[in-house]
């Protein structure tokens, strides 16, 4: 299990996968996943109870999503990686 304390990238999350959960009713959201082969596993804890009891004490998740349909920073892809892939020569340039 992962565990993802950025609030924009939460929201992101939820944005894509068009799940309706309230943020404001948390005070320090974590969202918790777990990608398995072209899934995700996850569920929303608050960060004092995850602090409590453990990442590596998460055995369960509340919904699963399709991987397609989550951001890349879930399947470990980094954008800036992406970018550096892509040749530019000089014609490219030219307009």
């Amino acid at each position: 299990m992962k565990a993802e304390r950025d609030k924009e990238r939460i929201k992101e999350f939820f944005d894509l996968t068009d799940t309706a959960y309230n943020l404001r009713k948390y005070h320090k959201p974590v969202l918790v996943y777990d990608v398995k082969g072209d899934k995700v596993r996850y569920s929303l804890w608050e960060e004092d109870i995850l602090q409590r009891f453990g990442l590596e004490n998460v055995d369960g998740w509340d919904a699963t999503e399709d991987l397609i349909f989550c951001p890349d920073w879930m399947q470990g892809k980094d954008e800036d990686e992406d970018l550096e892939d892509i040749e530019i020569d000089d014609d490219d340039l030219k307009l």
